[in-house]
């Protein structure tokens, strides 16, 4: 059995360095903890908006931790500091437009402000990498509309074999590519 690593990183200057607590990770391993049925581990970090930090995590979670899926949540916005898209693309190998096209248009049935959001998908060897809002029940709504099509994702990419709870979130796999977790 292999042990399945996925990555929570939160990018906030006020968060890491102590001025609010940070409600996004938490968020996010909550979300994967009710969707997955697959037993995983979760790599958290909190690390300021700062592009060379947010490189180098990422690349360490993938390249040294072996996480076969990362989440991000913060930095998305267009203020200054805001760079994880930036940082997020400059270590994938592609970037996979339909999540945040996704994401955006699923952000716009809540607030008109989400046209603003620049997160982006995209996969580093045989991990996917997914940038979310920043704002908890943004997060929820942006997994619960793209999750769907993350476990089949990680299977193109060589990773290992994730399964849901279907009454939870229902990954979407087609026929040819079913499989059993212990095959």
């Amino acid at each position: 059995m292999q042990n399945i690593k996925i990555g929570f990183v939160t990018v906030s200057d006020r968060a890491s360095s102590g001025v609010y607590e940070d409600l996004g990770g938490p968020a996010m391993q909550e979300w994967i903890k009710l969707a997955l049925s697959t037993s995983w581990q979760a790599v958290p970090k909190l690390i300021p908006d700062d592009q060379a930090t947010i490189e180098q995590t990422l690349t360490q979670m993938v390249d040294e931790d072996g996480c076969c899926l990362i989440l991000t949540t913060g930095g998305t916005g267009p203020a200054k500091r805001d760079v994880t898209p930036e940082a997020t693309m400059a270590v994938c190998d592609k970037v996979l437009d339909g999540f945040a096209e996704q994401m955006r248009a699923v952000s716009l049935q809540y607030v008109p402000t989400a046209i603003l959001s620049r997160q982006i998908a995209g996969t580093r060897g045989s991990c996917l990498i997914i940038n979310l809002p920043g704002k908890p029940s943004a997060i929820s709504e942006c997994l619960e509309a793209v999750f769907p099509a993350v476990p089949y994702c990680i299977d193109l990419i060589e990773g290992p074999f994730l399964e849901t709870h279907d009454d939870f979130v229902k990954a979407f796999r087609p026929k040819h590519a079913k499989q059993k977790a212990s095959e």
